[in-house]
């Protein structure tokens, strides 16, 4: 299993596409984005679910957090199952994040890659993107890396999807 931590607006969906593309072997993949377009409509606007502030700060409820538990634990067992898999993940909590990962982990192995982007420089895709609230990008540039332990870190600001995806590739023997 590959997982990419990253801030919003960062690049991990551009360099999990060209991972796809360089591999040699067919690998999944999995983004928190798809997973919080798969929430019911009540979750994804309440205390239970997902707030996105109007500064786009994010903050999760209880219910979100159990939901996520399943998508993992979902995950975790398609790798179980010997499904190559790459996750392209926002960790919130920073380490607290990456442990709850590393629990349901377990014995899997994985490879650990921070996705970093300049805040100024995700800050400017985002409003290039116009689907995200403005300030997500910036306010978890740095926030989502906070504790968590890589082992390849590869930064957007200035590196392309491609370029970065060849230096997991290599990482992983691909």
């Amino acid at each position: 299993m590959i997982i990419l931590n990253g801030g919003s607006s960062s690049g991990k969906t551009g360099i999990v596409r060209c991972l796809q593309a360089v591999l040699p072997d067919p690998w999944l993949a999995f983004g928190v984005d798809s997973f919080v377009d798969a929430l019911p409509a009540r979750l994804q606007a309440s205390d239970a679910g997902l707030e996105v502030a109007a500064d786009g700060r994010v903050s999760v409820g209880a219910d979100f957090r159990a939901l996520e538990e399943a998508w993992t634990e979902g995950i975790v067992a398609m790798a179980r199952a010997g499904a190559r898999i790459v996750v392209d993940d926002v960790f919130l909590g920073g380490a607290a994040s990456q442990q709850r990962w590393q629990k349901a982990l377990g014995d899997v192995p994985v490879l650990w890659v921070g996705v970093r982007c300049d805040g100024v420089v995700a800050a400017g895709r985002e409003i290039a993107r116009g689907d995200r609230v403005r300030g997500m990008a910036a306010s978890q540039a740095d926030a989502v890396h906070h504790g968590v332990i890589y082992d390849l870190e590869v930064d957007t600001s200035r590196t392309e999807s491609l370029e970065c995806a060849l230096a997991i590739a290599d990482r992983v023997g691909g």
